[in-house]
């Protein structure tokens, strides 16, 4: 079960890439959660992924000796999660079906695929932290960036910020 969950249902053995692989595969799945539940089941996942996320990567580090595999794609699925909760949000608030909000998708994907790459600043601290919670709490971290900067684009592209 915890290789079920920290490949995120094996996608993290695709190659190349497991990380972009995982962090796609993370976009229907909150799609889904928005859908089921809207904001408040999109919160209940994140934290979901993370718990289940955090245990899986324990047991997979442990059985395979390497403190952050690539195929471990569960912290992906977390910090894109993250990325893309304003997205829910704002759907909800402007009660329109989040697909319409389909450049924020784009933006949120990038921007936490760079941050998740590049590990600026609390990205790099958590990374370098060498634990299921430091493998877990860098995407997490990455996530919360790229949803800042969601809320910025946004901000820039309907005009409340000059």
């Amino acid at each position: 079960m915890s290789r079920i969950v920290a490949t995120f249902f094996y996608v993290g053995l695709l190659r190349p890439a497991p990380g972009t692989w995982g962090s796609l595969a993370a976009l229907p799945a909150f799609w889904l959660l928005h859908v089921l539940g809207g904001p408040a089941l999109a919160v209940v996942g994140i934290a979901v992924a993370y718990a289940l996320g955090h245990w899986a990567t324990t047991v997979e580090t442990a059985r395979a000796g390497v403190k952050d595999p690539g195929w471990i794609v569960i912290d992906e699925v977390a910090g894109q999660w993250v990325a893309l909760l304003p997205l829910s949000f704002g759907a909800a608030y402007a009660d329109v079906s989040v697909t319409a909000l389909w450049p924020g998708w784009a933006g949120a994907f990038a921007l936490f695929r760079l941050f998740d790459i590049w590990k600026p600043g609390p990205v790099g601290w958590a990374d370098r932290m060498g634990s299921a919670t430091g493998v877990m709490l860098d995407d997490v971290i990455a996530g919360l960036m790229a949803a800042v900067g969601v809320v910025v684009l946004a901000a820039l592209a309907h005009g409340f910020v000059v």
